[in-house]
């Protein structure tokens, strides 16, 4: 049986990008357009070399709250659970992924400093 991508993800930043996609889920996804207020973009230094390798760059955004901040605009995808786990991976330790409410009103995972 063939598992179902109903694991919503807002992304902010590299797992927009086509290659990171293929990389990561070995698939493109197909993003709904969508933003996340309260919430500032930073940068984190990555220094895990499979990241900078799938990536191609040693500086990633990372969200910190902010609630003056303007709304950080992205895309959700679908993932499944087990695509999500390597979304994990990817992510590395400079994030933690928390269940967050966006600007429309649907909730999904986010990837945010750690």
């Amino acid at each position: 049986m063939e598992e179902v991508a109903d694991q919503s993800l807002f992304s902010y930043g590299t797992l927009q990008d086509p290659s990171v996609q293929i990389a990561t889920f070995g698939r493109l996804l197909t993003g709904q357009r969508d933003a996340l207020a309260g919430w500032r973009i930073a940068t984190v230094q990555i220094r895990d070399p499979d990241v900078l390798a799938t990536s191609g760059m040693a500086e990633h955004l990372a969200l910190v709250p902010d609630a003056e901040a303007p709304a950080v605009h992205g895309a959700v995808f679908l993932l499944t659970r087990a695509e999500l786990a390597a979304a994990d991976v990817y992510e590395s330790e400079h994030y933690r992924r928390e269940w967050i409410r966006l600007v429309s009103g649907r909730h999904a995972w986010v990837y945010v400093k750690a």
